[in-house]
């Protein structure tokens, strides 16, 4: 799966998010909650306002509902356009309730704030700034123009003028902070959604894969007997039919369709590997495995398998994880994408743990985004310093998270770095002289048992077809 395919959850994919019945039910505890201030207003603190003009607003918001309700099914989601509109609406209406109960001084005036917000999670960019203007110039026009409040005595409520132009102000930073922080925690909160469900499909695929594997190699295994049977008992036809050409050539013909047959179950089955085989293999295995399809490139890959100094020469047996072998995969594809010539894949084990360095003599990663590797959908760089290093790459970053994700799934810790196997830094002092991924494993988490402890494997019991 590519990263393109994941390219379109940004603003033109934020439509149809909400439904119009979640406006609506907030819209009923908006109305309450209007309804029930005006009248404590005027009843408790007996305060003197637009009574009717108040319960006309209030009446208009109820107005809305209902026929919103009424005509359209429950389930409904609104488009943006619509979402738009009605988060417009509220705005407007909330406008309206503050101009008639002195602007500023009102303190419900804090909740001009809640469209924007709302709008800021599920709409477009161009809407959701739409409506954070609109909202600043009602803002300000209510603290211009408003009708006051008046006690009982005659006296108007107001703030002084500092305090008015205090609220005023700090209404105008919270629409633009709420709504710049409200898009942002949406954008990362789905960016991550849509990437953990590319790991979870790449995961799935790696497991077919796995499992397909199982059953050709298990087919292998079960076919061997009979097929070289067959070949042994056409060989001994042949020698005996040398007289009978007509017979001989049928012989030979079964000789050959069962040398076949052991070639394409050999090709089809060398991802098995062994038998134990299909659950586990030797570190070495493994990570060959991994590397596989990225070894016919044009680049020198280079395999280097050692033991940390006091530990077992004996390589470690792992479990052929899907997560593991994908996880590296994507490490070395990564490294052979940008590697100028060479790639070093180094493994090595000791007592607690299991090491993979993954190394390239390319340019290494770039600097603006070195500390962000294994989040998804990476795409801001500096052109000056990391588009003239990697030309033509529009990389997202998905595959690297695909791969810490699944890796640091098995129990893994990811280090990225650049080396100075050249020499090379940039003008900050960083190494540039190409990149280094370390993937280290606590032993426990990998190694599934050492040779000298694996028990007897039994009887092959039969393989359960897919459904």
């Amino acid at each position: 799966m590519s990263t393109s395919d994941f390219e379109g959850f940004h603003d033109q994919e934020r439509s149809n998010w909400v439904r119009l019945r979640t406006l609506v039910t907030l819209r009923w505890f908006a109305a309450l909650g209007q309804a029930i201030a005006a009248t404590v207003a005027a009843q408790v603190y007996e305060l003197d306002f637009q009574y009717g003009l108040v319960g006309v607003v209030i009446g208009c918001s109820v107005l809305a509902n209902i026929v919103s309700r009424s005509t359209n099914p429950e389930n409904k989601r609104l488009s943006e356009r619509e979402a738009t509109l009605w988060l417009f609406f509220d705005l407007v209406q909330l406008s309206v309730l503050l101009f008639l109960t002195g602007g500023l001084n009102n303190p419900f005036a804090l909740l001009v704030l809640a469209p924007v917000t709302i709008a800021a999670t599920v709409l477009q960019l161009k809407s959701t700034v739409f409506l954070g203007v609109t909202a600043i110039l009602l803002i300000t026009l209510i603290s211009h123009f408003n009708m006051p409040m008046v006690t009982a005595n005659g006296f108007v409520l107001a703030l002084p003028v500092l305090f008015q132009f205090g609220f005023w102000l700090a209404l105008l930073i919270g629409v633009v902070f709420l709504a710049i922080y409200a898009r942002q925690v949406t954008t990362e909160m789905h960016a991550m959604g849509e990437a953990l469900l590319a790991t979870q499909l790449a995961l799935a695929r790696e497991q077919k894969l796995t499992d397909l594997g199982g059953v050709i190699a298990a087919t292998a295994h079960e076919l061997g007997t009979p097929l070289a049977t067959i070949k042994l008992v056409s060989t001994e036809l042949m020698e005996e039919l040398e007289h009978h050409p007509e017979l001989l050539e049928d012989a030979s013909l079964i000789r050959s369709q069962a040398d076949r047959c052991r070639d394409i179950l050999h090709s089809m089955g060398r991802a098995g590997k062994d038998d134990l085989h299909l659950r586990q293999a030797p570190l070495e295995t493994v990570v060959r495995e991994a590397a596989e399809p990225h070894l016919s490139r044009g680049k020198m890959v280079t395999f280097e398998i050692s033991p940390e100094q006091g530990a077992n020469w004996t390589q470690p047996l792992i479990r052929r994880r899907p997560e593991i072998i994908h996880g590296l995969r994507n490490l070395i594809q990564n490294a052979v994408d940008f590697s100028q010539s060479e790639v070093w894949i180094e493994t090595t084990w000791s007592q607690s743990t299991v090491s993979v360095r993954i190394s390239d003599d390319g340019s290494g990663f770039p600097q603006s985004v070195i500390g962000r590797i294994g989040d998804p959908y990476v795409r801001r760089r500096r052109f000056s310093e990391d588009g003239i290093r990697r030309p033509g790459y529009e990389g997202m970053g998905l595959g690297l998270f695909i791969a810490k994700t699944l890796l640091e799934r098995s129990g893994a810790r990811l280090t990225f770095a650049n080396s100075r196997r050249h020499g090379h830094a940039s003008w900050t002092g960083q190494a540039t002289g190409g990149a280094i991924v370390d993937v280290v494993w606590p032993r426990e988490k990998l190694v599934s048992m050492d040779k000298g402890d694996i028990p007897a494997l039994g009887k092959n019991m039969p393989i359960r077809p897919w459904p």
